[in-house]
C-alpha cells in the first residue's frame, strides 16, 4: 500500500521513508530539467531570490510534451536524474527536500541527501501518459524561454513514485542489484 504524502515535505515524513516505499503525492511539485537547474543555481550564486520558495519543496525532473486540447499537460514522464547531479547538492543546501526522476544518483548527491535530510524518488520511465493523469494544474512560473525545460508549478493528486534514496543511506537500486544479480560462483 502506498503512503499518501501531502506536500511540501517535512522532517517527520522524511524520517519515515525508506528505500523501496511506494508513495502518492498530493499538493504542489515543481518541474525542472538541467537548463532550469543551471539558472536556479546561478540565481543563488548571485545572491538573488529564487522564483519559488524552495524550503520543503519537491522538484520533478520532467519536460512535458505539449498538452492536447482540453488537457492540462501532455505526456509527463521523468528524465534522467544524473543530468541534475551537478546542481542538486546546492539546491538541497537551501532547502530542497524531494527530487523525482529516473536512474541512479552520484555519490555526491547521495551524500547530500543524507546531510540535508532529503529524499530521491523514482517515477516510472515510459509511463508519462499515465503520470500526466495525476497532474491537475500546470503553469510556467519562470524561464519560459526554455520551452519544455521551463520551470513549472504542478498541482498533483495521487502522483505515483517510489523512494530510491533515503536519509539513512538506503539505495533501492543497489539493494535490487544485490538481490537479483547472479554471482559468478
Amino acid at each position: 500500500m502506498a503512503l499518501r504524502i501531502r506536500l511540501p515535505l517535512h522532517g517527520e515524513v522524511i524520517e519515515k521513508l525508506r528505500a523501496g516505499d511506494q508513495v502518492r503525492f498530493n499538493g504542489i511539485i515543481y518541474a525542472a530539467r538541467d537548463a532550469a537547474h543551471k539558472r536556479l543555481v546561478e540565481t543563488l550564486d548571485r545572491g538573488e531570490k529564487l522564483p519559488f520558495e524552495i524550503e520543503g519543496q519537491t522538484i520533478y525532473y520532467m519536460g512535458p510534451s505539449p498538452a492536447r486540447p482540453g488537457k492540462v499537460i501532455g505526456s509527463a514522464g521523468p528524465t534522467t536524474s544524473g543530468r541534475m547531479d551537478a546542481y542538486a547538492p546546492r539546491l538541497m543546501a537551501v532547502g530542497l527536500k524531494g527530487m523525482i526522476g529516473k536512474g541512479a544518483r552520484s555519490p555526491e548527491v547521495k551524500d547530500a541527501i543524507r546531510q540535508y535530510k532529503a529524499v530521491y524518488f523514482a517515477a516510472i520511465g515510459g509511463a508519462g501518459a499515465l503520470i500526466a493523469k495525476s497532474i491537475k494544474k500546470a503553469e510556467i512560473i519562470a524561464y519560459d524561454d526554455l520551452g519544455v525545460e521551463a520551470l513549472r508549478r504542478l498541482e498533483v493528486e495521487d502522483f505515483p513514485a517510489t523512494v530510491v534514496n533515503d536519509i539513512y543511506g538506503g539505495d533501492l537500486y543497489e539493494e535490487g542489484k544485490g538481490k537479483w544479480v547472479v554471482s559468478d560462483a
